[in-house]
């Protein structure tokens, strides 16, 4: 990529660093230079993402517009020298093409595989020659030519005194040229809309439900305005926020970013109110009432902003004059401050100003109010305090920030207040440049006071009246019936409110949730909460062929291509030595005729097969060199064809061996059942077992052991334990509307039954007996009517209630016993009939139907066992007016399980599933 340097530009900025430099004895603001035979500007490795951006490297990003690591710049009074590599000697190449006030020598750097040059060596002696030489003495390095040079330079037989130059570089950049003040002014409009169009609407909705929600989530939830990630996972700037700023339609959103992370700060903040820059947003839950400080800056194509502000709920007489005192005072200092006042006298003034309006709070007031800004965050040489003489020019940027700290409130409670702006000078006054939530409109929250319970909704104040419903120009009226109220509606319109109730309900609740959701989400997945964003690489799976050349086999000698079904290996021989690869290192074969020629062509894996990505292909080091394929070419096709064949089949042996193994993984081996001793174990007779035991079908008995069940085949040969550490869910489903009476179990983790792994196992018995044609009965003949019928009928209850009474008892004595077993406490669950829907979680259409814990499906398997709080999301998919049916899909909160989609519900049922899933 070609970068683009401004030449004019640089050529104006060497000039007015030579004009500052040569004018240095005259000028105060120059004088660490004066007398100074250079100007050294060291650059190493890049910063850290979370360390701030070094003067040095602000130095480079205002003189040549981008940064440049391992660059050295030498300032001598008749040149400039550039110490860098070979290819960024090509891009500085225009700083010599612009027209530079001095002459303007590279020293490029050998490229890495190039012996050595003299490029060090010159400028180490240009740099040695002089006697005393200007640095950022504060500034450490890291880097190889870092290392390189102060070997270099402790050699040396003379070294320059070294002076520090750290207040001559913040006057160089201090005050802002046109592109400057319009880039800053840009950064400043990004970082108001954000505060007025996000934060404090966000805010406005903790506190109005008071979510519980912390200080450092809330922060995480702020960055995300701007968009995140890389690749198919990036997210774009969120430009429903962005599009209500001025001023912002030709953002260029790759070069915006914030300086820090948001800063927020309530009354529930562990360390306490903290007004530096420095302060961070802690995990302590928000506060719902009291102080709340904000703080939020972006920098914008190198150039920063920033403001903070003080949002107070509930506030009392005092904080309210004291906040108002922050606004009056911030006009006095924007009307007093120009061209020439200096730091000094700015801070003067604003600690008269406190001192004359409310003397009591001297002591609380900040002890600097702002410092420089600009490509630097804070430059310290213009900070605004007693102890800085500097003057204050036009077209300088400062972030003005006044506030009061230790205040104790009517609670006895320490709390703090700001206002914090970023402001340009002027020749007859300071302009703000952030602006927004300033007045005390916005920024103070009083309570409902028509509600005096103590958890009353924070609402923005001033107060509206409540407006009254108006139908056709008059006022509603209720009848009133025998002392009741009525509303004046129809039955379906009553009807249709209950409904849009329900609805709104509904809506502003999974309004709720979904802001839980998001919090709990960016606290896990943030980096800041050492998530990794729920994504696991593939595994590296180490395999090996031989050990050692001696384990080769001694078919391998003759040089001929070898299927070693036994290694898992195919020898091949190349350039005369015969090479294993094993058969996970093989993606296929394919074999092609070619006139008396077979060719024989063996396709390798290597990186970024899958998905165009060299990380999304499991290597040890994915960015070694690889093979991709090898083609043989055999006159015999014989010979060929059966290579082909074994090769393939060995590949399919190991897939599907692989799977096997896959599909086992979860498969457990179960501790020894420990029959109970002393007395009989209960037992539940005459019950069939699903999945089913292998031989004829017939019903076996349940017992309840010490720690688990037994179920035994009638013939004895066979049995299944289960115990009661791995039971997840117990069931109970009675047999009214239902063929069969059910005790079902779903386990943790599943077990072996015959050669199948089950994950439920169920005990059931038939409800009724098999059914008969009476028509041809002697009883018919003596019996008119019904009354057969209804004995039968009413034996067919009797039965069904005795059957439902002994499962269910028996279900309730595991449950117990598991209980008293693991110490865990394990509850029957019955399933909800009246809550059930039917839809497709399989193949068949079924009637599903929720329990307390669980979504299920016992009938007929395969049997669907859900866990509701292993969910995450629950999607309602191809929901229409036109269509008669819709799906559902689950989505767990474990992201490695597939998520379940049950399809075809009717939409008949829609309410029913929503009311149920909300």
């Amino acid at each position: 990529m070609q970068v683009e340097l401004n030449k004019q530009l640089i050529s104006t900025r060497l000039k007015s660093i030579y004009d500052g430099w040569n004018n240095a004895t005259q000028n105060d603001e120059y004088g660490s230079i004066a007398d100074a035979d250079a100007l050294l500007f060291l650059s190493g490795d890049p910063a850290g993402e979370d360390e701030p951006i070094r003067k040095g490297t602000a130095f480079q990003t205002w003189l040549l517009g981008y940064e440049f690591p391992s660059t050295f710049l030498l300032f001598q009074k008749d040149k400039l020298s550039i110490l860098c590599s070979a290819s960024k000697a090509k891009f500085l190449q225009q700083v010599k093409d612009g027209n530079p006030p001095v002459p303007v020598e590279i020293h490029a750097q050998a490229k890495g595989k190039e012996p050595s040059n003299d490029a060090i060596p010159k400028f180490v002696e240009a740099y040695t020659a002089c006697k005393r030489v200007a640095m950022l003495a504060k500034e450490a390095h890291t880097g190889k030519l870092i290392t390189e040079w102060e070997q270099l330079t402790s050699k040396a037989e003379s070294k320059p005194e070294v002076v520090d130059m750290a207040p001559a570089v913040s006057s160089f950049m201090a005050v802002k040229d046109e592109e400057e003040l319009k880039l800053i002014r840009t950064a400043a409009n990004l970082t108001s809309t954000l505060l007025v169009h996000h934060i404090v609407l966000k805010l406005e909705m903790i506190l109005d439900k008071e979510a519980k929600i912390t200080h450092e989530v809330f922060s995480a939830q702020i960055e995300a305005r701007l968009g995140s990630g890389e690749g198919d996972d990036a997210k774009g700037p969120d430009m429903k926020v962005w599009s209500k700023g001025r001023g912002l339609n030709d953002v260029d959103w790759q070069s915006t970013e914030l300086c820090y992370p948001p800063i927020i700060q309530s009354r529930s903040t562990s360390s306490g109110y903290d007004l530096r820059s420095t302060a961070e947003s802690s995990s302590d839950p928000i506060a719902h009432k009291g102080v709340f400080l904000i703080a939020v800056g972006m920098r914008y194509k190198g150039y920063c902003a920033n403001l903070g502000r003080s949002i107070i709920v509930d506030p009392s007489k005092e904080q309210e004059a004291i906040y108002n005192l922050l606004l009056s005072l911030q006009a006095e200092l924007l009307r007093e401050v120009k061209d020439g006042v200096t730091a000094r006298e700015v801070y003067s003034l604003a600690l008269e100003y406190v001192k004359e309006k409310k003397p009591e709070l001297e002591k609380n007031f900040v002890k600097n109010v702002g410092f420089g800004i600009g490509v630097e965050f804070r430059d310290s040489a213009y900070l605004l305090s007693l102890k800085n003489s500097r003057p204050l020019k036009t077209n300088m940027v400062f972030n003005l920030s006044l506030g009061f700290s230790d205040l104790i409130d009517e609670a006895g409670k320490k709390y703090a207040l700001h206002l914090v702006d970023t402001v340009r000078i002027n020749s007859d006054k300071t302009t703000l440049l952030t602006e927004g939530a300033r007045s005390p409109k916005d920024t103070l929250f009083f309570l409902n006071p028509d509600n005096d319970e103590e958890d009353d909704k924070p609402s923005k104040a001033p107060k509206k009246p409540p407006v009254k419903p108006i139908a056709n120009g008059s006022p509603a009226k209720n009848k009133t019936v025998g002392g009741k109220v009525l509303r004046n509606k129809t039955r379906s319109a009553a009807q249709e409110e209950v409904l849009l109730t329900t609805a709104a309900k509904i809506k502003e609740h999974q309004a709720e949730l979904h802001g839980n959701l998001q919090s709990e989400g960016l606290a896990k997945y943030s980096e800041e909460g050492g998530g990794n964003g729920g994504k696991e690489g593939k595994g590296w799976k180490r395999f090996q062929s031989y050990k050692g050349e001696a384990a080769l086999p001694k078919e391998a000698e003759n040089l001929r291509i070898y299927v070693d079904r036994k290694a898992q290996t195919v020898v091949l021989p190349v350039h005369g030595f015969a090479v294993p690869f094993h058969i996970n290192t093989i993606k296929n074969v394919s074999k092609n005729d070619e006139g008396e020629f077979t060719f024989l062509r063996i396709n390798f894996q290597t990186p970024g097969q899958l998905a165009g990505k060299k990380e999304d292909t499991p290597f040890e080091d994915p960015d070694a060199t690889f093979i991709r394929s090898v083609t043989y070419r055999s006159p015999d096709g014989h010979r060929f064809d059966t290579i082909s064949k074994q090769i393939t089949d060995l590949k399919k042996e190991v897939n599907k061996r692989e799977q096997q193994k896959k599909e086992m993984a979860d498969v457990i081996e179960q501790d020894v059942l420990v029959e109970i001793k002393g007395r009989r174990p209960h037992k539940l007779p005459e019950v069939f077992v699903r999945p089913a035991l292998d031989g004829k079908r017939l019903p076996g008995e349940v017992e309840i052991h010490q720690n688990g069940l037994r179920y035994q085949s009638p013939m004895g040969s066979q049995k299944i334990d289960v115990l009661f550490s791995n039971v997840k869910h117990l069931f109970f489903q009675p047999c009214d509307r239902e063929l069969l009476v059910i005790v079902h179990i779903h386990l943790k983790a599943p077990i072996m039954i015959g050669k199948k792994k089950a994950h439920d196992i169920q005990f059931f018995r038939e409800a009724s007996d098999v059914q008969f044609d009476e028509t041809g009965n002697r009883k018919r003949k003596h019996r008119y009517g019904d009354e057969d019928e209804i004995e039968m009928e009413q034996q067919e209850r009797k039965r069904r209630q005795m059957l439902n009474k002994e499962f269910k008892l028996f279900a309730e004595r595991v449950a117990e016993a598991a209980s008293t077993s693991t110490g865990d406490t394990l509850e029957v669950d019955i399933p909800f009939r009246e809550l059930s829907f039917e839809g497709v979680p399989f193949r068949t259409n079924v009637r599903l139907q929720p329990t307390t814990e669980c979504l299920v499906h016992l009938i007929d398997p395969p049997f669907l066992v859900v866990t509701l709080n292993e969910i995450e999301i629950a999607s309602l998919e191809r929901v229409q007016f036109t269509l008669k049916q819709f799906d559902l899909v689950l989505i767990f909160k474990d992201f490695t399980k597939a998520p379940l989609h049950i399809n075809s519900i009717p939409s008949a049922q829609l309410d029913d599933v929503k009311n149920w899933l909300e």
